[in-house]
């Protein structure tokens, strides 16, 4: 993969730095809500990205919302704010101290028993063909992927980083966290290179996890690294943007999302029929706005056709959605 263009948008960037103190607060404060909102996002998290925003800016609690939820929302927020520490003070090679305080502020109030210490027991991922290691071995896989780190790999630093956190996730080394873990441990390495951090959208869960999975399972990587490069692409494009006094609102966002119809109208199927699909939990909604419509990343109109294939097959609504997320 060519990270040419990467390159020279961030040493566009660069010509622009230091940026102006109050471009860099308010970009903070606005990748601080998008990273909160999406990482969780991707764990199950049902906050939406305004809830999101009064959780973690204002301290006040969303009603019909769990306090696991406004947890997750808060711990992340920390983190995060623990990671631009370190990039502010950073001088040597991420310690295991380090790894172990970002996942203990992930899971804080949450499972203090786990909180920043490696896992005892085996683990699945529910639907998952991937086996995760034992858990005897994890201090010792850790031990060699720190030092894969320290040795500073001659890899593009994006590169670097999203392999960081594709070895991170497979060794799994706690029992809940980790995805949140290595996406901060990503934007970490991320931003001490001069890159902004890269943000998985909601809408790419499934592309995300499924990339992920294959890699894991001695496929390509190729999927995954495609989708860890986009993200900072449109990360760098914000950055310029906003530098250029334009409005980044909605870029992550609003792009190529169909309303409930227009995805029936383009899939070939009712309205009803997809309202059922999304409730049997064979679509997933990507936001729903203001005044209730849910609308849909592009990548479910694929979905649909897979849905109809299947069902061609004779397969059950059951069959049909263990055969998509297996």
């Amino acid at each position: 993969m060519n990270y040419d263009r990467l390159t020279k948008k961030k040493l566009l960037l660069d010509k622009y730095r230091p940026l102006p103190p109050e471009l860099v607060s308010n970009l903070d404060d606005w990748f601080r809500v998008e990273l909160t909102y999406t990482s969780n996002a991707i764990e199950g998290n049902t906050l939406t990205r305004r809830e999101t925003a009064v959780v973690i800016e204002k301290g006040l609690t969303v009603g019909g919302k769990s306090l696991k939820e406004h947890l997750e929302a808060t711990n992340h927020a920390h983190a995060l704010n623990f990671v631009n520490s370190l990039i502010k003070k950073k001088s040597s090679a991420l310690t295991l101290k380090e790894v172990l305080m970002i996942h203990s502020i992930i899971l804080k109030g949450i499972d203090d028993g786990n909180a920043g210490y490696f896992r005892r027991v085996p683990v699945r991922i529910s639907g998952s063909a991937v086996v995760m290691p034992n858990p005897r071995k994890v201090p010792e896989l850790m031990d060699d992927f720190l030092a894969w780190l320290k040795s500073k790999p001659n890899l593009h630093p994006v590169v670097l980083a999203g392999e960081a956190h594709y070895r991170l996730v497979t060794i799994h080394p706690f029992v809940d966290g980790n995805g949140r873990t290595a996406r901060l441990l990503m934007n970490l390495l991320l931003m001490m290179a001069g890159y902004p951090p890269a943000i998985i959208r909601k809408r790419d869960r499934i592309a995300y996890i499924s990339a992920l999975e294959k890699a894991q399972l001695g496929g390509s990587k190729a999927d995954y690294e495609k989708i860890i490069t986009k993200a900072v692409d449109r990360s760098l494009d914000i950055y310029l943007k906003a530098i250029k006094g334009k409005s980044i609102i909605g870029d992550i966002d609003k792009d190529d999302l169909l309303k409930i119809g227009e995805l029936a109208k383009a899939a070939g199927e009712t309205v009803p029929t997809i309202r059922y699909w999304t409730n049997c939990g064979l679509l997933e909604v990507a936001e729903i706005t203001k005044s209730g419509y849910q609308l849909y990343a592009s990548d479910m109109l694929s979905r649909c056709k897979q849905i109809k294939q299947l069902k061609s097959n004779r397969l059950t609504l059951t069959e049909i959605k263990h055969r998509l997320y297996q």
